[in-house]
């Protein structure tokens, strides 16, 4: 992990939404930090890809987001 204070915000953003995601029963397998964002201005915290997911993984979103389980 790098020292760079907007990686640290990226990477504990990206914890974040992981650990309230498995709270509803949801994994997103391919969301990470977005590595092209790397290769723009360095002053703000790297983009974070979602990534693709399944239709009942969606299905899952849609409720938690919702406010349902």
């Amino acid at each position: 992990m790098s020292d760079h204070p907007n990686d640290r915000k990226a990477i504990e953003a990206l914890d974040a939404l992981r650990a309230a995601l498995s709270a509803h029963g949801i994994t997103l397998p391919s969301m990470d930090l977005q590595l092209l964002s790397y290769a723009g201005r360095y002053d703000s915290p790297p983009l974070i890809t979602l990534g693709n997911c399944n239709a009942a993984t969606a299905q899952k979103l849609a409720v938690a987001l919702a406010g349902g389980r």
